[in-house]
């Protein structure tokens, strides 16, 4: 090539186009293969790249300004320059994701710093807090408990937890029994278990469980605190105040203090107070077996102590086995941990359990006021979470819904009649474990009034029988049968509400039928044949005569035309509480095999009273503490349980009862009243559930000894020199000398008048209106009656005479036609019973004879006893 042809260097700046081909090139996909492509070089001569077309040209500069745009976008990020903040995060020498990959260098630095604040925190909680002072820990303040108007009930507690004592007078065996019960290492550790620690700090910070301290040095810390709280804040505390004793302290001191502020129950702070409030000795004095029992109570007061503690699942019954198994458990954990020799151990049986001197906390508990301070304190409890312990430790004040004429008036009541009825002298064998239990509620609030559960405290009877569950309602229970009719009909009613003059067959030894119109069966195949209380023949009759008599066997039929389920959730709606309902979808069902206590009974019938609205019952009004009062003691709302025709037209026909039926006894009341009477198989129990407009009042008799394992209903049959007693006997006295007293100052008033409620559905195989013959029973066939001329024909009649004269108060009658005015009740467990809920298979009862004299058997047996209401 020419020399002339060859273009001189370009200047810098010269233009685009100089600087496109002054670009430095590299290596790639625009290369050819095999080409090498020359690079510029400060330290060689200049090159003239090889010649080449204007679009490889133009690819090459594209791919220039690329770079150059990478490169300016990381430099504006700062990639490889020092960044000048404190901390370098997220990290700016990466890219996308990574930047947020913190260094070693930040996760150890941070861990570090971390453990360092923590160090430093730790010492000086520590340095600040003190240690807890045994002679001002766990004393107790008094619980004062006011009546309705305000005035002083009692004052209870704070006279028993004061007594220090050294640790050379806590015997050896009781520091054994509780190290080796609660803390096998506490003479090793450093007063804290990391792992329980931990545990109850993520509960509470996740919002779960809150658990106590795990160490007897812990548990002793926490003894301090009267006030308990669940914080993070006093957890904080306790761990500090812990640490610092396991450093600091012998564990002697630790030990000792711990007992000395530990709560046993029965208003007991520390082991010396424990021992005279269970032995009456000095804590120096106690045997080995004493001091496990003791050990044992540190479990749980509420829950071990034997005498019961406040709650369904604290009776003494409870409490004792507890117990039991916790002190044989206690003597068996010495012996595992090295505590005890084996030859020690050997010397306490089951029976060396330790017998107890009387619990001194019925002091001022006369009458009763111990049952009514166990149960404003049971609902107060209810309401705030308080402790039984927190409780025990007092500071509390108490208002109370408790009118005092009125549980004086029904507390004279029963001893009035109690004193002339019972001889227990005279006729130990029938007359001993005679127990009364009765419950008076606020129609309008259901606030509980009045109660009587029992002798009182003071004369060694710590059960509330107003509040015991277990004892069967009998016939009380029909009232809840025909209100499920009335509000959702039966399989005869076309899903419309029946009313009470629906008719059902009432003959004795009438056949049951399920749902689905099959007979149920008994034990031996054989269709079941529910028994009355009476042979009577009485035919078709209406529910409402069938309530007034008390008549079992259209109850037995109505339950499974209504379904067991209707009826449950019915009495459920009332206030009657689920576990107290027999689950069973029998016959017995409906004629009173649950066992509401007289309190749910009373509140529950106030809901016919008040026109199908239920309050539930409540007996605190107004709680304060250290001058505060505390929330959750509003009267409970109002909730409607069932339409106000249903409601109303139910205490038409209990209206009846007292007028006419089972309950006259009532009448001489004086004002609208209405009620049921119910009495169980083998006169087990007897019952009165009444109210008038403005009070709900319920009485229970029955008997049981209070100091048996198991406290087995025992039979009545003899009481007070009487063959049986009945629901419309004794009750019904002590309710209506009662509430006479109780409204004496109130003004009369009447039930609403029932608006019209349901159709007409009888059962099937009812007559017409106007039979021109006696019915014959369809499906269900009664027991022929015997022929006597004065035998009433099975027609739907109101019945014969009584034989009795209604003044009369104890009456047994000999005609074979008794019971017409006082009808049956229930026949207990024995009946025919289904499986499935509203129907189904049948299965099988457990009859037994009535073995009462006059009483025809009947061919099979296949009945059950009973006893008139």
């Amino acid at each position: 090539m020419s020399e002339h042809r060859r273009k001189p260097p370009q200047p810098q700046g010269g233009g685009r186009a100089s600087a496109r081909r002054a670009a430095p090139q590299r290596p790639g996909r625009g290369a050819p293969a095999g080409r090498d492509v020359p690079t510029a070089s400060h330290s060689g001569p200049y090159e003239q790249p090889a010649p080449r077309s204007r679009a490889e040209a133009r690819r090459a500069t594209q791919r220039g300004a690329g770079g150059r745009g990478r490169g300016a976008a990381n430099a504006a990020r700062g990639t490889g320059r020092p960044d000048k903040r404190l901390i370098n995060y997220p990290r700016s020498d990466r890219d996308g994701w990574k930047r947020f990959v913190p260094s070693w260098k930040l996760v150890s630095g941070t861990a570090l710093g971390f453990f360092a604040v923590v160090i430093a925190g730790a010492g000086i909680g520590i340095a600040m807090v003190g240690t807890p002072d045994p002679n001002k820990a766990a004393k107790a303040q008094n619980n004062v408990f006011y009546w309705a108007d305000g005035s002083q009930m009692v004052a209870t507690g704070g006279s028993m937890n004061r007594q220090i004592v050294p640790i050379s007078s806590i015997p050896r065996s009781m520091r054994d029994a509780v190290i080796a019960a609660e803390n096998e290492s506490f003479e090793t550790d450093k007063g804290v278990d990391p792992m329980g620690v931990g545990r109850a700090v993520w509960n509470m910070a996740t919002g779960g469980s809150t658990q106590g301290g795990s160490t007897i040095t812990q548990q002793y810390v926490k003894n301090t605190y009267l006030d308990s709280d669940q914080t993070l804040k006093r957890k904080v505390t306790e761990l500090f105040i812990a640490i610092r004793l396991g450093v600091t302290e012998p564990k002697d001191k630790v030990l000792a203090g711990y007992l000395n502020t530990a709560y046993y129950g029965r208003d007991a702070y520390g082991i010396q107070a424990a021992a005279r409030a269970y032995f009456g000795k000095d804590s120096q004095d106690l045997n080995p077996a004493e001091c496990a029992f003791l050990a044992s109570v540190l479990k749980g007061p509420n829950l071990y102590n034997p005498d019961g503690g406040i709650g369904a699942q604290a009776t003494p019954e409870l409490n004792e086995d507890r117990a039991r198994k916790r002190w044989a458990w206690v003597l068996d954990r010495e012996v595992e941990v090295g505590r005890m020799d084996k030859t020690e151990r050997a010397k306490y049986k089951d029976s060396d359990f330790p017998a107890r001197v009387e619990s001194e906390q019925a002091r001022g508990m006369t009458g009763q006021i111990g049952y009514l301070v166990d149960t404003a304190k049971a609902y107060v409890m209810k309401n705030t979470g308080v402790t039984a312990e927190q409780m025990a430790l007092g500071g509390y004040r108490i208002k109370t819904t408790f009118q005092k004429p009125r549980v004086d008036a029904l507390s004279k009541a029963v001893e009035d009649i109690r004193n002339g009825f019972i001889d227990e002298k005279q006729r130990p064998d029938t007359d001993t474990f005679v127990q009364f239990g009765a419950a008076s509620v606020d129609v309008k609030t259901g606030a509980l009034v009045a109660l009587y559960g029992g002798p009182g405290w003071d004369q060694k009877y710590f059960s509330n029988n107003a509040n015991t569950s277990g004892v069967p309602v009998g016939s009380t229970w029909k009232p809840y049968v025909l209100a499920a009719a009335m509000q959702h009909g039966t399989q005869n009613s076309n899903g419309q509400g029946i009313s009470a003059d629906s008719k059902y067959q009432a003959n004795d030894l009438t056949v049951i039928n399920n749902r689905e119109g099959r007979p149920l069966r008994d034990a031996k195949g054989q269709p079941f044949k529910q028994k009355n209380e009476s042979p009577t023949a009485y035919g078709y009759v209406t529910l409402n005569e069938a309530m007034e008599k008390s008549i079992n066997v259209p109850f037995a039929q109505l339950i499974f035309d209504v379904g067991h389920s209707k009826v449950r959730e019915l009495a459920k709606s009332t206030g009657i509480l689920d576990e107290s309902i027999n689950p069973n979808p029998d016959a017995s069902s409906a004629l009173g095999t649950s066992t509401p206590s007289a309190i749910r009974m009373a509140d529950s019938y106030a809901t016919f009273a008040a026109s199908g609205t239920h309050h539930e019952p409540y007996s605190v009004i107004e709680v304060e503490k250290d001058g505060e009062k505390l929330s959750g003691f509003e009267p409970p709302k109002a909730q409607r349980a069932m339409d106000n025709a249903v409601a109303d037209n139910i205490t038409k026909v209990l209206e009846n009862v007292v007028q006419n039926g089972t309950g006259k006894k009532a009448k001489k009341l004086g004002r609208p009243a209405a009620g049921k009477t119910g009495t169980t198989d083998e006169n087990k129990s007897a019952w009165f559930v009444g109210y008038t407009p403005e009070l709900s009042t319920s009485v229970a008799l029955f008997r049981t000894d209070p100091n048996s394992q198991d406290r087995k209903l025992q039979s009545m049959n003899g009481v007070g020199g009487i063959p049986s007693i009945h629901g419309g006997d004794i009750p019904a006295e002590i309710w209506t000398e009662y509430m006479s007293e109780a409204l004496k100052d109130t003004p009369e008033s009447d039930f609403p008048e029932p608006d019209d409620a349901g159709v007409t559905a009888d059962s099937a195989g009812a007559p017409s209106p106007t039979p021109s013959a006696p019915a014959s029973p369809s499906p269900s066939p009664s027991v022929t009656p015997s022929p006597s001329p004065t035998m009433p024909s099975p027609t739907p009649s109101k019945g014969g005479k009584p034989s009795c004269p209604p003044w009369k108060l104890y009456c047994t009658p000999d005609d074979p036609t008794r019971g017409t005015t006082n009808g049956g009740t229930n026949t207990g467990t024995n009946s025919g019973i289904i499986a499935g809920t509203d129907g189904g298979a049948s299965g099988s009862p457990s009859p037994s004879g009535s073995g009462r004299p006059g009483r025809p058997g009947g061919a099979t047996g296949e009945t059950t006893g009973t006893v008139p209401d």
